[in-house]
């Protein structure tokens, strides 16, 4: 589609907006959201006309692009059909997304819970786990996002979490395996897997075993840099809680449905969780909805005792329905395996060589659609390109870089001193190869900043 201009539209959303919406994470005053007026597979345009390629999937949940055909008329016909229904019910919709989800998890997580997105699928994770093991504490990771409800946010490890932590939701926080800056002295995988692994099993210790529910890990952390962990990390996670009786709850809200050319991410380090939280890109967001896939023996546990939780709209069938179109689409489109193969054979090897050329760049990690670069001033010392959590006039290379990035045509996806490159997993090797030469032109903005 080619995007028609038109200001005077564009002039009068943006105003409605600035008069009336109230914009997450921001202050209200210093903001300037960009009005859209439409979008098609892998771009999005403003009403004057110019077009970005989103190399941030919305917020990381467009696996299969914008107003994929097949699930806009999924959502219309159920909207004709059934619009909407409560979750006490059996619906179709309903019945054949968890169906579909299920067929999909790694081993025996075949019940499905749905809720409205990522951060009520961890908050009703956590208290399964709680109510199963009938012990309070949670561990999770630094650098680590899990939502933005009063129990997610306290499971995150990064600054958003600051300003509601209560210091009393029952969370003991402690450091994951990110060998690039190793809190553990580690100068291979390895010594950083069985170091990361000890600090994890001390933790308990001092903690107490006995006082532990669940451990909380996204498979790879998505926000926090895309940290992939090191072979055998994740399976000694498994070990740990077998042996002292912990729920380990992977989430997958951002890595699930394709992202990383797996269906999960754990799939791609052969491990199974207890629980499992997924949203995002299980329906491409195109309408609102989470869930967890649950172990047969946590379900056992609410098999004759009522489980203590659940929402409204809890499987909603337009969601459902967007879910059972969107997982369908993956399979014969065969968009799962588009992003495995794109992000060895393409991205990969495009991102490595930027790197080459740009000592803005410390660091590429990630797999299929999930990759970040680390930028930092001086690739020897590994300095960040900004202070951690950094502000105004300390932000200004990052903000510099992200203006470069659009001036260029792409949306980038910052936080901190990282830009991710995470583009709808059906994305083209030619619409690729257009953003990584924005991605160049941007770099080069950024490497002004380097020592």
């Amino acid at each position: 589609m080619t995007p028609q201009p038109n200001p005077e539209a564009g002039a009068a959303v943006k105003a409605a907006d600035r008069a009336h919406v109230f914009h997450s994470w921001s202050a209200q005053e210093l903001i300037d959201p960009l009005a859209v007026a439409g979008a098609e597979g892998s771009y999005f345009w403003d009403y004057d006309g110019r077009r970005y390629l989103d190399f941030t999937s919305g917020l990381v949940y467009t696996n299969i692009g914008y107003q994929h055909p097949k699930v806009v008329a999924a959502i219309q016909e159920q909207a004709a059909t059934l619009s909407t229904f409560a979750p006490a019910f059996a619906i179709e919709a309903r019945s054949e997304a968890a169906r579909l989800i299920a067929e999909r998890t790694p081993g025996d997580l075949d019940k499905i819970f749905f809720t409205n997105g990522g951060a009520d699928a961890v908050e009703h994770a956590v208290r399964m786990a709680r109510l199963h093991t009938g012990r309070a504490k949670v561990l999770s990771a630094y650098r680590s996002y899990h939502g933005g409800t009063q129990q997610a946010i306290n499971l995150t490890g990064d600054p958003r979490r600051w300003a509601s932590d209560s210091a009393a939701a029952g969370v003991v926080h402690f450091w994951a395996p990110y060998l690039y800056r190793s809190r553990f002295y580690a100068e291979t995988e390895e010594q950083e897997c069985a170091r990361a692994l000890e600090h994890l099993e001390t933790t308990i210790a001092f903690e107490g075993p006995a006082t532990v529910a669940a451990i909380i890990l996204e498979t790879i952390p998505g926000t926090a840099g895309i940290m992939v962990p090191p072979p055998g990390y994740l399976a000694g996670v498994r070990e740990i809680c077998d042996k002292y009786g912990i729920v380990f709850v992977l989430d997958e809200v951002m890595a699930g449905f394709g992202r990383t050319g797996e269906w999960f991410a754990a799939d791609l380090f052969d491990v199974v969780p207890d629980l499992m939280t997924f949203a995002k890109g299980v329906n491409s967001g195109y309408v609102p909805l989470g869930g967890v896939a649950i172990s047969g023996a946590i379900a056992e546990t609410f098999g004759k005792r009522a489980y203590p939780g659940g929402l409204t709209y809890s499987g909603h069938p337009l969601a459902c329905a967007a879910a059972v179109a969107t997982i369908n689409v993956m399979a014969e489109e065969g968009v799962v395996e588009n992003a495995g193969h794109l992000g060895a054979s393409v991205v990969g090897p495009a991102l490595r060589e930027l790197a080459e050329r740009h000592p803005s760049v410390g660091e590429v990690r990630g797999v299929g659609m999930f990759w970040a670069l680390d930028l930092v001033k001086n690739k020897e010392t590994r300095e960040p390109l900004v202070p951690y959590n950094a502000a105004g006039e300390a932000n200004a290379a990052m903000l510099a870089f992200g203006a470069a990035a659009k001036k260029h045509g792409i949306w980038p996806f910052i936080n901190m001193n990282r830009t991710h490159v995470v583009p709808p997993c059906n994305v083209s090797e030619a619409e690729l190869k257009e953003g990584f030469a924005a991605l160049d032109a941007a770099l080069s903005v950024a490497d002004e900043y380097t020592e």
